[in-house]
Parts: C-alpha cells; sequence; structure tokens
C-alpha cells in the first residue's frame, strides 16, 4: 500500500496488514495499531505519538525520525528494525 503522508489520526487499524506499506510521512497519532504487522514498512518520519502499538510487529521496518511520543508500546516488536532519529519520549512500556 502506498499512503505516502497520509492523514490516518486516530484511526482503528486493530490487526491491521500493513507489510510493507510506504507510510513515510504519514500521520498515525492516537491511532490503534493493536496486533498490526507491520514487517519491513518504510514509516520514516512518521508520526505515532499517543498510538496504541501493543503487540505490533515492525520487524525491520525503517522507522528513522518516527514520532512514538507518548505511544503506547506494550509487547511491540522492534527486531531489527532501523530507529536512528526515531522519538520515544514519553513512550509507555509497562512491565
Amino acid at each position: 500500500a502506498d499512503l505516502y503522508g497520509a492523514d490516518l489520526r486516530d484511526t482503528g487499524l486493530t490487526g491491521a496488514d500493513l507489510t510493507r506499506a510506504y507510510l513515510y510521512g504519514a500521520n498515525l497519532a492516537g491511532a490503534d495499531l493493536t496486533r498490526a504487522d507491520l514487517t519491513r514498512a518504510d514509516l520514516t518520519g512518521a508520526n505515532l505519538a499517543g498510538a496504541n502499538i501493543t503487540s505490533a510487529n515492525f520487524t525491520s521496518a525503517y522507522l528513522y525520525g518516527a514520532n512514538f511520543t507518548g505511544a503506547y508500546l506494550y509487547g511491540a516488536n522492534f527486531t531489527g528494525a532501523y530507529l536512528y532519529g526515531a522519538n520515544f519520549t514519553g513512550a509507555i512500556n509497562p512491565p
């Protein structure tokens, strides 16, 4: 999917298959990405502030400069993800 710069604020994307999706610069602030599969997706510069990414899969995703400020990260998988410049200030990852 090519969602370059898409405005997906507060969107319900629970369980969505976004494998290899192009979300460069997309606004996903407050979106629900619980259990979403974003394997190898390109989220360079994307805004995920306050998003719920519980158990989301970001394996080998491109997250350069992505904003995860205040995002809920419990169980999210970032194995092999490219996180250079990503902002996790205030992100929530409970035990």
